[in-house]
């Protein structure tokens, strides 16, 4: 079982995320590219500086930031038990190739049901001046005993 202790906690800020439009690009022609996501024109157009990511772009930073429970001894999660169960984003402002991300974890919940862990939580994404970028939340399911 998941240490429910954990609840409440909140982990150092992870080191800034660069974001390339390389990156963007191969991401948004995973999802369905946009003019906007590969074309610097068209975001331009648009009004923004550079390609945006798509929203969900943003699982990528706020998984790093889950990483840092995940691997936390102390937490007690068996990741080969690990099912993704939920993910939201509200985002502040699109993300845009050439921020700097950074991420703070926060565990929101940790709760046992059916003899499962539910673990709920909370990345604040920010850039590097510290302005709101997206908040991501997510819940994962740690399968338990012979699930």
């Amino acid at each position: 079982m998941v240490n429910a202790e954990f609840a409440g906690r909140v982990y150092p800020p992870m080191a800034p995320y660069e974001v390339g439009r390389e990156k963007i690009r191969e991401f948004a022609e995973a999802v369905g590219p946009q003019p906007a996501h590969v074309d610097p024109e068209a975001a331009r157009a648009l009004g923004h500086p550079d390609v945006i990511a798509p929203p969900t772009f943003a699982v990528i930073v706020a998984q790093r930031c889950d990483a840092q429970l995940v691997q936390d001894p102390e937490a007690g999660i068996d990741f080969s038990r690990v099912v993704h169960g939920e993910q939201t984003f509200r985002h502040h402002r699109p993300i845009v190739a050439g921020d700097r991300l950074v991420a703070t974890l926060h565990v929101d919940a940790v709760r046992s049901a059916g003899g499962h862990s539910m673990v709920t939580t909370r990345s604040e994404i920010a850039d590097e001046a510290g302005q709101p970028v997206c908040t991501a939340t997510s819940t994962i399911v740690v399968r338990g005993g012979d699930a």
